[in-house]
């Protein structure tokens, strides 16, 4: 799994989540080719059922995307994560000992790899390795990701649900952790020579949130996803001309070089990522209202402190690396 820092938090631990050793190899790739066919046979039941002309013509019914969360599947599966982290991006997760043990917490990160976003899943099997599949955790992803059958049945029981200003407060009302990227597909589109620039776009809400709902942010600084692919930038001009905010609810038309297919669109149709080394630090919390002092401060300068205090961390991590993809 990707090298942590830190004690886990004292907790109930399912026998499912006891974690492999190094020494096992066979017994952990036997683990996670269990865990790989678990979360296709998911996906293949999702896409039967999409497809089936019987569902077509009825409206789908409501479901609250919080109760999709679901610790068994977390248990089984985190085998596969652990190994894609290990071998492929060979993952250093370092400072999950900065965030509180338990309540409430925003996650902050900084947005990378397209729509294949190795940092996401190697921070969520990190997380869900050092506190348990027990702790409520829950990730904002575009709408679009629960349109799509298949990608929403592996992704929805880890906690991922979609991105709105209603879903942060309920993950935060429930005690839950929370990671939000408020750089959006801006950010995780932006060129691969800008690897090492967090730009949220100078979006603000987050710092709202935090200090509206009196929460720590945590900020989670990662490096090594802009390597995935070669990202030539986001095309936002492009996505004007379509009109495509408006059709759906996205702000880019970006362009990569990956295998297989050489050149993609939206990373359409499809790509394999790049072996780039990830590295992930998790910084220490961030009292907004200590800091502003009060929770009527400014979200403008709660914005500028903490993107300066990740652009510092990213600075680091970036001037560590020796060589592209290798880290």
């Amino acid at each position: 799994m990707p090298q942590t820092t830190g004690r886990p938090a004292s907790r109930r631990v399912l026998p499912m989540v006891a974690r492999d050793h190094r020494g096992s190899g066979m017994r952990r790739m036997l683990g996670a080719v269990s865990a790989d066919a678990r979360m296709l046979s998911a996906a293949s039941v999702d896409v039967a059922h999409a497809a089936d002309p019987r569902h077509l013509a009825r409206r789908p019914s409501a479901v609250d995307p919080f109760e999709l969360r679901d610790p068994g599947y977390i248990a089984r599966t985190l085998p596969a994560l652990r190994v894609m982290a290990d071998v492929w991006f060979r993952a250093d997760v370092r400072g999950l000992e900065n965030i509180p043990p338990r309540g409430p917490v925003l996650l902050v990160g900084n947005h990378s790899g397209g729509t294949l976003i190795a940092d996401t899943f190697i921070f969520a099997q990190a997380f869900y390795d050092h506190f348990g599949p027990e702790r409520e955790f829950f990730q904002l992803a575009h709408d679009l990701v629960f349109k799509v059958p298949g990608i929403r049945a592996m992704l929805t029981p880890y906690g991922t649900v979609p991105a709105s200003p209603e879903n942060m407060r309920r993950a935060l009302a429930r005690g839950a952790a929370l990671l939000v990227y408020p750089g959006g597909d801006h950010e995780t589109y932006r060129a691969s020579w800008h690897s090492a620039d967090i730009d949220f776009a100078h979006r603000t809400g987050f710092v709202a949130l935090a200090l509206k709902c009196g929460v720590p942010i945590v900020p989670v600084v990662s490096i090594g996803g802009q390597e995935t692919a070669l990202f030539l930038g986001q095309g936002e001009h492009i996505a004007r001309l379509l009109h495509l905010h408006q059709l759906l609810r996205i702000d880019v038309v970006p362009v990569q070089i990956a295998p297989p297919w050489g050149v993609t669109v939206l990373d359409l149709p499809g790509r394999v990522p790049l072996p780039a080394k990830i590295s992930i630090e998790v910084l220490p919390p961030i009292d907004l209202s200590e800091e502003l002092g009060g929770a009527c401060g400014d979200p403008g300068k709660g914005y500028e402190l903490v993107t300066g205090r990740m652009q510092d961390a990213l600075r680091v991590l970036d001037e560590a690396r020796a060589l592209p993809l290798i880290g």
